[in-house]
């Protein structure tokens, strides 16, 4: 039987995949999430997501598929990961405020010596944001760790006035895609 595991810190990821009725375990990676000077946004989230996979593939044998994940934010040519402080996180929800971004994640999947690596980006809209909106809503807690800032699963939906694309892309797991990669490694999401 194949196991799934799901290589990642993020209760979203988990949540989202227990939607699809899917068996799993969690190993956390842990990686260095730093931004190189002049990596692109899309080669750092693929870079992001190989390397948490590559790291749990190597503690695991060929009997499991890894899922691997990477997701940031992009506004204004700026790629905002998770805040590293409460400056950076009102920063990123000022620079998000009243704008369109796009919401990308990479996805990686292997099973033994199969590997499979697709992005998808979603485009956001926010609505304009007061400075006192912004300072109430990172002292909820909600932001702190999550790329741009934000969650669109909770409190941070108030703030979205469109979305194109994969709602959840947003939330870190582009279902869709995903499970479609699932069930080409021999996981259905329907049995």
């Amino acid at each position: 039987m194949i196991k799934l595991v799901l290589a990642s810190s993020s209760p979203r990821r988990a949540d989202l995949l227990l939607q699809l009725g899917l068996s799993f375990s969690i190993v956390k990676p842990h990686v260095n999430e730093i931004l190189n000077p002049l990596e692109s946004a899309t080669d750092f989230i693929e870079r992001m997501a190989r390397e948490k996979n590559s790291e749990i593939r190597n503690k695991l044998d060929d009997d499991h598929v890894i899922l691997s994940a990477d997701t940031v934010v992009i506004c204004e040519s700026k790629v905002l990961g998770k805040p590293k402080s409460k400056e950076d996180g009102l920063s990123m929800l000022k620079i998000l405020s009243g704008r369109t971004h796009k919401v990308l994640t990479g996805v990686v999947l292997t099973k033994k010596s199969h590997e499979k690596f697709f992005s998808v980006e979603t485009k956001v809209k926010f609505r304009g944001l007061s400075d006192d909106e912004i300072e109430a809503y990172w002292m909820t807690g909600e932001p702190r760790d999550k790329a741009g800032s934000y969650g669109i699963q909770g409190k941070g939906a108030v703030f979205v006035s469109a979305i194109e694309g994969s709602y959840s892309n947003v939330v870190g797991l582009p279902l869709m895609e995903t499970a479609d990669v699932l069930k080409q490694l021999g996981i259905d999401c329907f049995t």
